[in-house]
């Protein structure tokens, strides 16, 4: 039923298994009406970053614009989703936690493979950060989002919108063609 509706939830830690169920979603609602939008209500501690950039992919990928809500937390990757929804259609709700942060990882062994591992990660977090600042509806430069990213950024519904990683606070939920008007 919630298909039907176009809803996807992307709920709990973002994992191989979570991110295939949700890109198998987006790409059967696309070829069901590539036109109509697609809601994607997120509510994730964050989880792989290859996993939730896959999710990222599929969402710029198909034709249907995504709508993404914040319906509890969006942190870690699922803040980059929320903020990668489609253009004045990133919503939280008054109650939403939202946590930015750059990427984390751990590996051991030879030193030459720990080098290699290190050189990736930063590679990953130049790459998250432009996907960032291509989607924040503020401006920031890419020192700034760096800046903000540096350890566990935690925000409330007013400071995302403030930040530009939603669009809008929602306390009611709405029509489609309501969504802007006064809430």
């Amino acid at each position: 039923m919630v298909l039907q509706e176009r809803i996807v939830f992307l709920n709990g830690p973002i994992d191989d298994t979570v991110s295939n169920s949700v890109k198998a979603q987006l790409l059967y609602l696309e070829s069901e009406a590539a036109e109509k939008p697609i809601n994607l209500y997120i509510d994730t501690p964050g989880g792989s970053v290859n996993a939730g950039l896959s999710i990222y992919d599929t969402m710029t990928y198909i034709s249907c614009p995504v709508t993404t809500t914040c319906i509890g937390q969006a942190a870690s990757m699922g803040s980059l989703l929320l903020c990668g929804g489609a253009p004045k259609k990133r919503f939280c709700l008054p109650n939403a936690s939202i946590m930015i942060h750059q990427p984390s990882g751990g590996y051991y062994g030879q030193a030459s493979d720990i080098a290699i591992h290190a050189k990736e990660i930063l590679r990953v977090r130049e790459k998250l950060n432009e996907i960032y600042k291509r989607h924040l509806t503020k401006p920031h430069t890419l020192d700034q989002i760096e800046k903000l990213m540096e350890r566990d950024k935690f925000m409330g519904a007013e400071e995302a919108l403030e930040m530009g990683i939603v669009d809008e606070i929602l306390t009611k939920r709405v029509k489609d063609e309501d969504v802007g008007k006064a809430q």
